[in-house]
């Protein structure tokens, strides 16, 4: 691909995908969740507006929702069966494939910046459950006890299901792509699981080509939606097998990924990426996905449901 055109810079975020009953997201939730978009992107595109890097771009954005209580990811994030917060993340730098991800882990306020620390550590690349955590305290990283995970929200969501008056549901994700002014594009995907998920269960968060892949020499890819469907399906490098090999745009290799095998993949796919050329795509065959994006000085835009 040619070099970035003008040194364009974009970025495009995304809260979740999932299906939804009408009336299920209270008015009050949807503005604060549009809200929490709106912050997001803003603290990721002015990293971009000032010269910095997509990897610093898309750590502060999720950072930013992982800050927020209404987003599955730090604060927010599901309860497992036991009532504990398990949570995962990976980043990836498309200008080296560097990547740092992590899973199962607890305490840590910000699991996306724990990834990044094993990023800049270079080897290994993916750290698992205590040896994320102990890995987190030598990096002095802020943790925080267990209650700041657990919101009103998500107590009544697990008690719910604990008393069997709900099934487990697939519970959302957070991510961000962007690409910097010096051409580079980068990924970063958190997430804080199932409401109700069984002790130790991994979704595609944290797994490179599963829920996160970026390269320079294609694109910057992060999912959402049902993350096992999305862990057999690769989508994340699906996404960017198709732009790199059979020419697609990202809109077109997004479209393509949701699609494929659907018989046997079915459920909730969202996927947001942007290529080096600051093309976004924002994908997903669910009624709900929380997103929004921003090309250079463009007005931002933020969305919700899929006929926004």
């Amino acid at each position: 691909m040619p070099a970035n055109p003008m040194n364009k810079y974009a970025i495009v975020i995304h809260g979740g995908a999932v299906t939804m009953k009408p009336g299920q997201l209270t008015p009050e939730e949807e503005a604060h969740q549009r809200e929490g978009l709106s912050q997001a992107l803003q603290a990721g595109w002015e990293v971009l507006h000032d010269g910095g890097t997509a990897l610093d771009a898309v750590e502060a954005a999720v950072t930013s929702l992982e800050n927020n209580e209404h987003f599955n990811a730090g604060r927010g994030s599901s309860l497992t069966e036991q009532g504990e917060v398990e949570m995962d993340a990976s980043i990836m730098d498309g200008s080296n494939l560097k990547a740092g991800a992590i899973n199962s882990v607890k305490y840590v306020k910000n699991p996306i910046r724990l990834a990044r620390a094993v990023l800049d550590q270079g080897s290994p690349v993916y750290l698992a459950s205590e040896g994320a955590l102990e890995f987190a305290l030598q990096q002095g990283l802020a943790l925080e006890a267990p209650d700041y995970f657990k919101t009103e929200k998500t107590r009544k969501q697990w008690l719910e299901i604990i008393q069997q008056q709900a099934e487990p549901q697939q519970q959302d994700t957070v991510g961000a792509v962007a690409l910097d002014q010096h051409g580079n594009v980068a990924v970063a995907t958190s997430t804080g699981g199932i409401e109700g998920q069984v002790k130790g269960r991994i979704g595609d968060s944290p797994v490179l080509g599963g829920g996160s892949y970026a390269s320079n020499d294609a694109c910057a890819a992060s999912c959402t939606g049902d993350g096992e469907v999305i862990l057999r399906g690769a989508l994340a490098h699906e996404v960017y097998a198709l732009v790199k090999y059979k020419g697609l745009s990202v809109v077109d290799a997004c479209r393509a990924a949701i699609t494929l095998r659907d018989e046997e993949l079915q459920g909730d796919k969202g996927i947001i990426a942007v290529d080096t050329q600051g093309n976004v795509a924002l994908e997903f065959n669910s009624n709900v996905m929380r997103r929004a994006y921003r090309i250079g000085e463009e007005e931002p835009v933020v969305a919700i449901w899929r006929d926004e």
